[in-house]
C-alpha cells in the first residue's frame, strides 16, 4: 500500500491546469480554464478545468475528474501506475520499504527476471539504434534500407528503429562489457549458443524493429534479414518471455492509443512497415499483429481503446481468404467492422508510399466496406454459378454474422445479405437460429470455466455511477449539496454536513447509490474533525468517488449578473441562500422514500388476507399520502420514480 501522505504530496504537486495544460491548449474562461476536450473530437471547446477545485470536466463526453484521473484516461494507466508517473514527473520519491544494509545487497543479487529483461532490452534497442545511424556498416545497409522505404529521420527517431551488425558477436562482447548476464541475454533472445557453447549475436545482419508496451518500454525485437537467403528466415522474433507475450502485442498500439480514443476506431494491418508508413502519412489510428492469425488476447487489447475496427488487407486474394477468420473473432467480441482492400500487389506500406499521404487518406475514406459486403464480393467471385458454391457461399456469410452477439445487428446483416445474394430473408433466419441453437447446446455440454467482466468504458462507469435520469436524481441532489456547504454553519449542529447526515438517520432515508452511501459513509468519518475536507474526496484513491465528486463538483453553476440588469430581476447566486437548498434537497429525498413505501404499501395492501390487515394498511396508505401531499405542495415536486 502507498501511504496516504505520499499520495497527498504527489496530488499537491500535480496541479491540475499544469498537468491538463501539458496535453491541451488552455484558455481563461473566468475562473476556469477552457480547451477542445482530448477524449473526444470536437470543434466547439467544452472542456473545462477549475484550478480552485483541482478537478476536470467535459461538457461534451462527460468525462470528469482530477489530475490522477485524467492521467488514467489520457495514459492509459491504473491508479498506482498514474500516481508513479506523476511522481516521476515531479520528482517525487516513489515510496520503498526500509531494508537492512544486508537485504540491499541481497535484492541487487536477486533482481527480479523481469526487471534485469527490461533493462537489457533498454539497452539493446539504444545499441541497435546506434548502430544504424552511427556505425558505417549499420548507415550503409540499415539506414539506407529505411531511407529506400521512405522513411524520414524523425519517423526513425520515433519507432526506435535499428540496425545489428553483420558480425558473429559484436552485440554480445558489447552487452557483457557493459555487465549483463549472458543467460538472461539468451532468455531476452538477443544471444543464441551454438552446439560447441560458443555464444553469438541473434539477429546479425538485420534492421531492427523494437515493440513497446503500452507504457512505451521495449519488451521485444523484430529482426528483418535483408539478403536473399533461404536458409535464413526473413524475420527473426523475441522469444516469449516474462515481458513477452506475443498474443498479447499489438505492435504500434503505444504509439497509436491516443489517436484511436480520439478518432473512435483503429485500423488493424498486418505488418511492421505498414503502421510505421501510416504513422508518416498521418494516419496514426493504426496497430499490427505483427505477422501472426490475431489471438484473443489482442482482441481486447482492442476493445480497451475502441469497438470499431477497420482492416486493412493486402491485394492478395488467397491471403485474405486465409485471414477472414481474424473477421469472424472480431464480429464474436461484438466489434464493429470494416475493411479495406488494396490493389493486386500492394499492401498499406507500399500504397502509402505510391499514393503520397493526402491519396492514401483519400483511398482509406472512399473504399471501406463493411465486412459483409467485403466477404460476400469476395466469395461470390469463387461461386459463381456453382449452386453448390453458392450454397457453401451463404453459410460461410450466415456463419459470421452469427457470431455476433447483437440480435439487432444480426437481423441488419441479414436483411443485407438477403438483398446482396437474393435469397429468401426467412431463409437465412432459419440457418442463423439452427447455428446459434447448435452452439447453444455445445456450450452446455461444455464446462467452461468463468471469463472475467470485461473492463467497462468511461462510459458504462458513468452510467453505473450516475444513473440521474431515472433512479438517483434526487440522492445526487442532496450529495451536491452536501459537498457544496458541507463546512457552513447551521444552528444547533457542528456544520451542515452534521445537519444532513442527522436528518437523514432520523427520518430514516434510503439511499441506494453505492458510490453515494460511501462517499456519505467518508463524510460521516471526518465529521470528528473541525472541517470536512472535500479535496480529501475529490483525490480520494477509489476512481469511483473521485469521478463523482469531481463530476458533481463541475456541474455548480454560476449566473451572470447581466441577466439582473438585462430584465430588471433581483438575481439570486446559488449558494446564497443555501439553508432554502438543503432543505429542498432532504425534502426531495424523503419525497422520494414516501414514494416507494406507498408502492410497498400498496403491494402489501394487495396480498393482504384479513380485515385486520387490510384496515391497518389503508390507515398507513392514508398517513403516506397526507405526508406525500405536504411534501409536494411545499417543494412543488412530483416524484415520478
Amino acid at each position: 500500500m502507498i501511504p496516504r501522505s505520499k499520495i497527498d504530496e504527489i496530488v499537491d504537486a500535480a496541479h491540475i491546469e499544469d498537468v491538463v495544460g501539458e496535453y491541451i491548449s488552455l484558455k481563461k474562461r473566468g475562473s476556469n480554464l477552457l480547451g477542445l476536450c482530448p477524449f473526444h473530437n470536437e470543434k466547439t471547446p467544452s472542456f473545462n478545468v477549475s484550478p480552485a477545485k483541482g478537478i476536470y470536466k467535459c461538457f461534451g463526453c462527460g468525462k470528469a475528474g482530477n489530475s490522477v484521473n485524467f492521467i488514467m484516461e489520457y495514459e492509459h494507466l491504473d491508479y498506482i501506475q498514474a500516481l508513479k508517473f506523476l511522481a516521476e514527473k515531479y520528482r517525487i520519491e516513489w515510496p520503498e520499504r526500509e531494508i537492512s544494509s544486508e537485504e540491499l545487497q541481497a535484492e541487487k543479487q536477486l533482481k527480479s527476471e523481469r526487471e534485469s529483461l527490461q533493462i537489457i532490452n533498454n539497452f539493446a534497442e539504444n545499441y541497435f539504434a546506434e548502430v544504424l545511424l552511427n556505425d558505417e556498416e549499420g548507415q550503409a545497409v540499415g539506414l539506407s534500407y529505411f531511407e529506400e522505404r521512405g522513411f524520414r529521420p524523425e519517423t526513425i527517431e520515433k519507432f526506435k528503429l535499428g540496425y545489428s551488425k553483420d558480425s558473429w558477436d559484436h552485440f554480445t562482447h558489447a552487452a557483457l562489457k557493459n555487465g549483463f548476464n549472458i543467460e538472461l541475454l539468451k532468455k531476452a533472445g538477443l544471444v543464441k549458443e551454438s552446439e560447441q557453447g560458443k555464444q553469438y549475436d541473434a539477429y546479425r545482419g538485420r534492421v531492427m524493429f523494437t515493440i513497446h508496451s503500452l507504457s512505451g518500454k521495449p519488451i521485444a525485437f523484430a529482426g528483418r534479414f535483408l539478403k536473399k537467403d533461404p536458409k535464413s528466415p526473413k524475420y527473426v522474433n523475441s522469444p516469449e518471455t516474462e515481458l513477452y507475450h506475443k498474443s498479447n502485442e499489438l505492435y504500434g498500439l503505444y504509439y497509436g492509443r491516443n489517436a484511436i480514443s480520439k478518432s473512435g476506431f483503429v485500423y488493424l494491418v498486418e505488418g511492421y512497415t505498414d503502421v510505421i508508413s501510416m504513422h508518416q502519412a498521418g494516419v496514426e489510428n493504426v496497430v499490427a499483429s505483427s505477422g501472426t492469425s490475431l489471438t484473443e488476447n489482442q482482441i481486447k487489447l482492442i476493445k480497451r481503446f475502441t469497438s470499431d475496427v477497420c482492416v486493412l488487407y493486402d491485394g492478395d486474394a488467397a491471403g485474405i481468404k486465409a485471414s477472414l477468420r481474424g473477421i469472424d473473432m472480431l464480429l464474436e467480441a461484438g466489434l464493429n467492422v470494416k475493411t479495406v482492400s488494396f490493389p493486386d500487389g500492394e499492401d498499406p506500406d507500399s500504397y502509402c508510399q505510391k499514393a503520397g499521404p493526402e491519396g492514401f487518406a483519400k483511398f482509406l475514406d472512399e473504399n471501406k466496406k463493411d465486412f459483409i459486403l467485403f466477404k460476400t464480393s469476395l466469395l461470390a467471385a469463387d461461386a459463381g454459378n456453382d449452386p453448390v458454391k453458392k450454397a457453401q457461399l451463404i453459410r460461410e456469410i450466415v456463419e459470421s454474422i452469427s457470431k455476433i452477439p447483437d440480435a439487432f445487428k444480426r437481423m441488419g446483416f441479414i436483411k443485407e445479405t438477403g438483398r446482396l445474394l437474393q435469397v429468401d430473408e426467412q431463409l437465412l433466419v432459419t440457418e442463423a437460429n439452427r447455428i446459434l441453437r447448435n452452439k447453444a447446446s455445445a456450450d452446455a455440454k461444455t464446462e467452461i470455466a468463468a471469463l472475467p467482466e470485461p473492463e467497462t468504458t468511461y462510459q458504462d462507469e458513468l452510467r453505473e455511477l450516475l444513473d440521474v435520469q431515472h433512479h438517483d436524481h434526487q440522492e445526487i441532489d442532496l450529495l451536491r449539496t452536501l459537498l457544496s456547504y458541507a463546512n457552513q454553519p447551521i444552528d444547533g449542529y457542528k456544520n451542515v454536513a452534521h445537519y444532513i447526515l442527522h436528518m437523514i438517520a432520523e427520518d430514516e432515508m434510503e439511499i441506494e447509490n453505492q458510490v453515494i452511501i460511501q462517499i456519505i459513509q467518508l463524510i460521516q468519518e471526518q465529521l470528528e474533525a473541525e472541517t470536512i475536507q472535500i479535496s480529501s474526496l475529490v483525490n480520494h484513491e477509489d476512481p469511483k468517488v473521485s469521478k463523482m465528486v469531481a463530476d458533481i463538483l463541475s456541474n455548480s453553476i454560476e449566473i451572470s449578473p447581466n441577466w439582473g440588469i438585462k430584465f430588471n430581476l433581483i438575481i439570486e447566486q446559488p449558494g446564497s441562500n443555501y439553508q432554502y437548498d438543503i432543505e429542498s434537497s432532504l425534502g426531495r429525498l424523503k419525497l422520494k422514500n414516501i414514494e416507494k413505501m406507498i408502492r410497498h404499501n400498496q403491494d402489501a395492501f394487495n396480498q393482504a388476507g384479513s380485515d385486520e390487515s387490510i384496515d391497518a394498511l389503508m390507515r398507513v396508505h392514508q398517513h403516506l399520502i397526507e405526508l406525500r401531499s405536504a411534501l409536494t405542495e411545499k417543494w412543488g415536486t412530483v416524484i415520478l420514480k
